[in-house]
Protein backbone atom coordinates (compact mmCIF):
# COMPACT_ATOMS: atom_id res chain seq x y z
CA UNK A 1 0.00 0.00 0.00
CA UNK A 2 1.35 3.67 -1.08
CA UNK A 3 2.18 5.61 2.05
CA UNK A 4 1.13 9.17 2.33
CA UNK A 5 1.95 12.24 3.94
CA UNK A 6 -0.51 14.92 4.78
CA UNK A 7 -0.82 17.88 7.09
CA UNK A 8 -4.28 19.01 8.70
CA UNK A 9 -5.80 22.75 8.50
CA UNK A 10 -8.48 23.81 11.01
CA UNK A 11 -9.04 26.72 13.15
CA UNK A 12 -11.00 24.73 15.76
CA UNK A 13 -8.62 22.61 17.99
CA UNK A 14 -10.91 20.02 18.77
CA UNK A 15 -11.79 19.42 14.92
CA UNK A 16 -7.86 19.18 14.57
CA UNK A 17 -7.82 16.59 17.68
CA UNK A 18 -9.85 14.65 15.59
CA UNK A 19 -8.78 14.29 12.73
CA UNK A 20 -4.89 14.12 14.23
CA UNK A 21 -6.62 10.97 15.97
CA UNK A 22 -8.18 9.67 13.11
CA UNK A 23 -4.99 9.89 10.90
CA UNK A 24 -2.77 7.76 14.13
CA UNK A 25 -5.41 4.95 13.28
CA UNK A 26 -4.88 5.18 9.90
CA UNK A 27 -2.31 2.68 8.03
CA UNK A 28 0.04 4.34 5.82
CA UNK A 29 -0.81 7.49 6.66
CA UNK A 30 2.20 10.15 8.12
CA UNK A 31 1.19 13.43 9.31
CA UNK A 32 3.73 15.94 9.21
CA UNK A 33 2.05 18.85 11.31
CA UNK A 34 -1.35 20.29 12.26
CA UNK A 35 -2.18 24.23 11.57
CA UNK A 36 -4.79 26.49 13.44
CA UNK A 37 -3.48 29.15 11.27
CA UNK A 38 -3.87 29.33 7.55
CA UNK A 39 -0.62 31.50 6.71
CA UNK A 40 1.82 28.99 8.70
CA UNK A 41 -0.34 26.05 7.12
CA UNK A 42 0.87 27.25 3.65
CA UNK A 43 4.49 28.07 4.75
CA UNK A 44 4.43 24.53 5.68
CA UNK A 45 2.88 23.32 2.66
CA UNK A 46 5.18 24.77 0.43
CA UNK A 47 8.21 23.59 2.13
CA UNK A 48 6.98 20.07 3.60
CA UNK A 49 4.56 19.35 0.28
CA UNK A 50 2.64 16.94 1.65
CA UNK A 51 0.35 14.45 -0.58
CA UNK A 52 -2.55 15.13 1.08
CA UNK A 53 -4.16 18.22 3.30
CA UNK A 54 -7.08 18.15 5.18
CA UNK A 55 -8.38 21.79 4.96
CA UNK A 56 -11.44 23.62 6.53
CA UNK A 57 -12.74 26.21 5.12
CA UNK A 58 -14.51 29.04 7.50
CA UNK A 59 -10.71 30.33 8.38
CA UNK A 60 -9.56 33.76 9.44
CA UNK A 61 -7.33 35.81 7.51
CA UNK A 62 -6.91 33.41 4.51
CA UNK A 63 -10.01 30.84 3.81
CA UNK A 64 -9.58 27.11 2.51
CA UNK A 65 -10.82 28.17 -0.51
CA UNK A 66 -7.93 30.82 -1.15
CA UNK A 67 -4.96 28.52 -0.23
CA UNK A 68 -6.44 26.23 -2.18
CA UNK A 69 -5.59 28.10 -4.79
CA UNK A 70 -2.05 28.73 -3.37
CA UNK A 71 -0.90 24.96 -3.00
CA UNK A 72 1.72 23.04 -5.29
CA UNK A 73 -0.24 20.66 -7.47
CA UNK A 74 1.86 17.83 -5.77
CA UNK A 75 -0.50 18.34 -3.01
CA UNK A 76 -4.04 16.87 -2.93
CA UNK A 77 -6.99 18.36 -0.78
CA UNK A 78 -9.56 17.09 1.46
CA UNK A 79 -12.05 19.70 2.41
CA UNK A 80 -13.63 19.60 6.46
CA UNK A 81 -16.05 21.78 6.96
CA UNK A 82 -19.53 21.82 8.47
CA UNK A 83 -21.29 23.80 5.62
CA UNK A 84 -22.73 21.68 2.78
CA UNK A 85 -22.88 24.58 0.48
CA UNK A 86 -19.21 24.83 -0.39
CA UNK A 87 -19.69 21.47 -2.15
CA UNK A 88 -19.63 22.79 -5.26
CA UNK A 89 -17.14 24.98 -5.31
CA UNK A 90 -14.60 22.46 -3.67
CA UNK A 91 -14.59 20.68 -6.73
CA UNK A 92 -13.66 23.59 -9.08
CA UNK A 93 -10.27 23.77 -7.17
CA UNK A 94 -10.11 19.69 -7.73
CA UNK A 95 -10.49 18.61 -4.21
CA UNK A 96 -10.59 14.67 -4.18
CA UNK A 97 -13.26 14.76 -2.22
CA UNK A 98 -15.61 17.16 1.01
CA UNK A 99 -16.16 15.81 4.31
CA UNK A 100 -18.79 16.99 5.97
CA UNK A 101 -18.42 17.76 10.16
CA UNK A 102 -19.34 15.70 12.21
CA UNK A 103 -16.94 13.73 10.44
CA UNK A 104 -17.19 9.93 10.54
CA UNK A 105 -14.12 7.36 10.69
CA UNK A 106 -15.34 6.45 7.53
CA UNK A 107 -16.25 8.86 5.46
CA UNK A 108 -12.66 9.78 6.42
CA UNK A 109 -10.76 6.41 5.56
CA UNK A 110 -12.85 6.44 1.82
CA UNK A 111 -11.77 9.84 1.13
CA UNK A 112 -8.25 9.05 2.14
CA UNK A 113 -8.59 5.91 -0.41
CA UNK A 114 -9.72 8.13 -3.22
CA UNK A 115 -7.12 10.35 -2.92
CA UNK A 116 -4.61 6.99 -2.75
CA UNK A 117 -6.24 5.57 -5.64
CA UNK A 118 -5.57 9.39 -7.52
CA UNK A 119 -2.01 9.69 -6.66
CA UNK A 120 -1.17 6.36 -7.45
CA UNK A 121 -2.51 6.54 -10.73
CA UNK A 122 -1.08 9.49 -11.78
CA UNK A 123 2.62 8.12 -10.49
CA UNK A 124 2.19 4.87 -12.56
CA UNK A 125 1.44 6.64 -15.60
CA UNK A 126 5.06 6.47 -17.90
CA UNK A 127 3.38 8.88 -20.93
CA UNK A 128 0.54 11.02 -22.05
CA UNK A 129 -1.38 11.89 -25.14
CA UNK A 130 -1.66 15.64 -26.20
CA UNK A 131 -3.43 16.81 -29.79
CA UNK A 132 -1.24 18.59 -32.20
CA UNK A 133 -2.30 19.84 -35.76
CA UNK A 134 -5.33 17.90 -35.19
CA UNK A 135 -4.02 14.69 -34.43
CA UNK A 136 -3.00 12.75 -31.07
CA UNK A 137 0.19 12.50 -30.32
CA UNK A 138 1.68 10.29 -27.33
CA UNK A 139 4.65 11.32 -25.75
CA UNK A 140 6.57 9.78 -22.76
CA UNK A 141 7.50 11.43 -19.81
CA UNK A 142 11.61 10.15 -20.11
CA UNK A 143 11.29 12.23 -23.49
CA UNK A 144 10.48 15.78 -22.14
CA UNK A 145 13.32 18.32 -21.22
CA UNK A 146 10.83 21.11 -19.82
CA UNK A 147 7.11 22.52 -20.74
CA UNK A 148 6.84 26.19 -21.42
CA UNK A 149 3.26 27.62 -20.90
CA UNK A 150 1.84 30.58 -23.00
CA UNK A 151 -1.74 31.60 -21.28
CA UNK A 152 -3.73 28.83 -22.97
CA UNK A 153 -1.31 26.79 -24.59
CA UNK A 154 1.38 25.08 -23.92
CA UNK A 155 4.88 23.64 -25.92
CA UNK A 156 6.25 20.51 -24.46
CA UNK A 157 10.32 20.54 -25.57
CA UNK A 158 11.13 17.04 -25.94
CA UNK A 159 15.20 16.07 -26.22
CA UNK A 160 16.47 14.86 -29.39
CA UNK A 161 13.85 17.30 -31.34
CA UNK A 162 14.61 20.55 -32.51
CA UNK A 163 10.83 21.84 -32.78
CA UNK A 164 8.60 21.78 -29.56
CA UNK A 165 5.23 20.07 -29.39
CA UNK A 166 1.93 23.12 -29.17
CA UNK A 167 -0.83 22.02 -27.64
CA UNK A 168 -4.00 23.88 -26.41
CA UNK A 169 -3.95 22.76 -22.88
CA UNK A 170 -3.11 25.20 -19.46
CA UNK A 171 -0.28 24.57 -17.16
CA UNK A 172 -2.48 23.24 -14.69
CA UNK A 173 -3.77 20.39 -16.20
CA UNK A 174 0.05 19.60 -17.45
CA UNK A 175 0.77 19.42 -13.73
CA UNK A 176 -2.21 17.00 -13.10
CA UNK A 177 -0.56 15.14 -15.28
CA UNK A 178 3.11 14.65 -14.44
CA UNK A 179 4.71 12.93 -11.77
CA UNK A 180 5.27 15.12 -9.08
CA UNK A 181 8.66 13.39 -8.44
CA UNK A 182 10.66 13.70 -11.42
CA UNK A 183 8.66 16.82 -12.42
CA UNK A 184 8.25 20.13 -10.73
CA UNK A 185 7.25 24.04 -11.53
CA UNK A 186 10.11 26.69 -11.47
CA UNK A 187 8.19 29.41 -12.24
CA UNK A 188 4.54 29.93 -13.66
CA UNK A 189 5.81 29.36 -17.59
CA UNK A 190 8.15 26.65 -16.81
CA UNK A 191 7.83 23.01 -15.69
CA UNK A 192 11.13 21.28 -15.70
CA UNK A 193 11.86 17.74 -15.58
CA UNK A 194 14.35 17.81 -12.52
CA UNK A 195 17.03 14.63 -13.72
CA UNK A 196 17.24 16.21 -16.74
CA UNK A 197 18.73 19.82 -15.28
CA UNK A 198 22.50 20.33 -16.05
CA UNK A 199 23.70 23.17 -13.74
CA UNK A 200 22.18 25.42 -11.59
CA UNK A 201 23.48 28.79 -10.85
CA UNK A 202 24.63 30.71 -7.99
CA UNK A 203 21.31 33.62 -9.22
CA UNK A 204 18.98 30.27 -8.95
CA UNK A 205 18.70 29.63 -12.67
CA UNK A 206 18.08 26.12 -14.35
CA UNK A 207 20.72 24.94 -17.47
CA UNK A 208 18.10 22.96 -18.72
CA UNK A 209 18.20 21.67 -22.77
CA UNK A 210 19.45 24.70 -24.46
CA UNK A 211 17.30 26.90 -22.12
CA UNK A 212 18.13 28.82 -19.31
CA UNK A 213 15.38 29.61 -16.84
CA UNK A 214 15.10 31.41 -13.48
CA UNK A 215 13.63 29.94 -10.37
CA UNK A 216 10.97 32.71 -8.99
CA UNK A 217 10.30 33.17 -5.29
CA UNK A 218 6.74 31.44 -5.21
CA UNK A 219 8.66 28.07 -5.97
CA UNK A 220 12.35 29.04 -4.45
CA UNK A 221 11.47 27.31 -1.26
CA UNK A 222 10.51 23.76 -3.02
CA UNK A 223 12.94 23.69 -5.35
CA UNK A 224 16.02 24.42 -3.02
CA UNK A 225 14.49 21.87 -0.52
CA UNK A 226 15.21 19.45 -3.64
CA UNK A 227 18.52 20.56 -4.35
CA UNK A 228 19.48 20.30 -1.06
CA UNK A 229 18.55 16.63 -0.68
CA UNK A 230 21.60 15.84 -3.24
CA UNK A 231 18.90 15.63 -6.31
CA UNK A 232 18.88 12.16 -5.78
Amino acid sequence: MMSLSCIIVDDEPLAVKLLESFVNKTPDLELLGSYTDSVEAINAVRNLQPNLLFLDIQMPDLNGMQLAHMLPESTKVIFTTAFKEYAFESYEVSAIDFLLKPIRYNKFIAAVEKARRTITANSNKTSMFIRVDGELRQISFDSILFVEGMKDYVRFHLEGERIPLTTHMTMKAVEDVLPTDTFMRINRSYIVRLDKIRTVDRNLCVYIGEEIIRVTEAYREAFESYVSTGCR
